[in-house]
């Protein structure tokens, strides 16, 4: 199998992919080093053929390719494709039009969480793949046989593995579940990651308006010259150097040399010299000025033993329906639920309601109870007059 190497030859593929009512689409890429994914290689499948598209070689322009990804007659099926998405969003500013993730289906149709693609070839296809070529450098050229047989298999199982999980998804009547997992992969605000609201994607517990203020200037200080400088955040800054930053912030080079999670000699470089211009303007902001501090919930703890019972309610639930349980509700839906009988997560809304929220919220008020038999755990009413005894 020949990799494709010019625009004529791309471009009389996409006319016949075209044609088709879907496209099957998987990339390789590096991303070790640099902030953006550096595309290596596209594989794409249609009914009676599957290619190797080259993006590293000479005088190639992929716009045939981008402009079958945006033809809605053609659904674009990918597994996991989250990464994927996000190399095509960088190269033209839009998400694939009509995309089907069958990550996103398996999940629904009894496969479990996040099922890999060689565990659906193995269920579906009853096929085992060789994944020895995994991890190699799909950026050297040429690529061995080995490796393009590797490529070429994750795009040709995937034709049958789609066809099986509409099936599946028509006969279960579960598309609103996936449409509204989909919605998510279609949304251009999934990959574009704008500076001022890096610091969401932190795990960390400030306690002060000030440090918040600080934690969200480094982190969107750090997030502009990753991006521009082409970096992964950690070569930048580590969170953690960023936590110690916002709660110390630092003055003068002196004070790095005091602070342990910052590299030695780090006060003198030209990155430091920044922090401090930024950690003074935090230090000049009038109280007025600072950030509000989310409200702290002053009640019983969501992890305690409601949060818990409501925990074995969604395994039950997700059990029972063949789905998995991050479909349905996550941890901080939970945990949201239990503060809260209105509050704002998916859990508490549509599907997800009448199949999990409203029995979460009859076991947070008693109404009903959990039981384990040799069937599994199932649930049962609870007399309000002796539960109020």
């Amino acid at each position: 199998m020949d990799l494709i190497v010019s625009t004529d030859v791309l471009a009389a593929f996409c006319e016949r992919a075209a044609r088709f009512d879907f496209v099957t689409v998987d990339t390789e890429f590096l991303r070790e080093t640099t902030y953006w994914p550096r595309l290596c290689l596209i594989q794409a499948a249609t009914d009676d053929e599957a290619v190797l598209i080259d993006p590293l070689a000479d005088g190639l322009s992929l716009v045939p390719f981008t402009e079958l990804l945006a033809n809605p007659a053609v659904t674009k099926v990918f597994h996991a494709a989250r990464q994927d998405i996000e190399i095509f969003v960088k190269l033209t500013g839009a998400v694939p039009h009509n995309i089907f993730d069958t990550q996103v289906a398996a999940s629904v149709c009894g496969f479990g969480d996040s099922a890999s693609y060689d565990s659906l070839v193995r269920a579906i296809c009853k096929v085992e793949l060789d994944k020895s070529s995994r991890f190699t450098d799909w950026s050297a050229r040429p690529l061995t046989e080995k490796q393009r047989l590797y490529a070429l298999a994750d795009v040709t199982y995937l034709r049958d593995i789609y066809r099986e999980l509409r099936r599946q998804v028509d006969t279960t009547r579960r598309w609103d579940w996936v449409e509204d997992e989909l919605a998510t992969l279609r949304s251009i605000d999934t990959y574009v990651v704008q500076p001022e609201q890096a610091w969401e994607r932190l795990k960390m517990k400030i306690n002060r308006p000030r440090d918040l203020a600080a934690l969200k200037a480094l982190a969107e200080w750090r997030e502009r010259r990753a991006q521009d400088t082409d970096q992964p955040r950690s070569r930048i800054l580590k969170d953690d150097v960023l936590y110690e930053l916002a709660t110390q912030r630092p003055q003068s080079p002196e004070a790095f040399d005091k602070l342990r999670a910052v590299p030695r000699g780090f006060g003198r470089s030209a990155a430091a010299g920044e922090i401090i211009g930024l950690m003074k303007a935090v230090e000049a902001l009038p109280k007025s000025a600072l950030p509000a501090m989310p409200e702290r919930y002053r009640g019983p703890s969501p992890k305690g033993a409601v949060g818990d019972l409501i925990r074995v309610l969604l395994k039950a639930v997700s059990e029972q329906h063949g789905v998995a349980a991050r479909i349905i509700a996550t941890s901080d839906d939970i945990d949201a639920l239990v503060l809260d009988d209105d509050a704002d997560v998916p859990a508490l809304k549509g599907w997800r309601r009448k199949l999990f929220g409203e029995k979460a919220l009859a076991i947070k008020h008693g109404r009903i109870g959990l039981v384990a038999t040799r069937k599994g755990v199932l649930e049962f009413a609870v007399n309000q007059a002796e539960a109020a005894e």
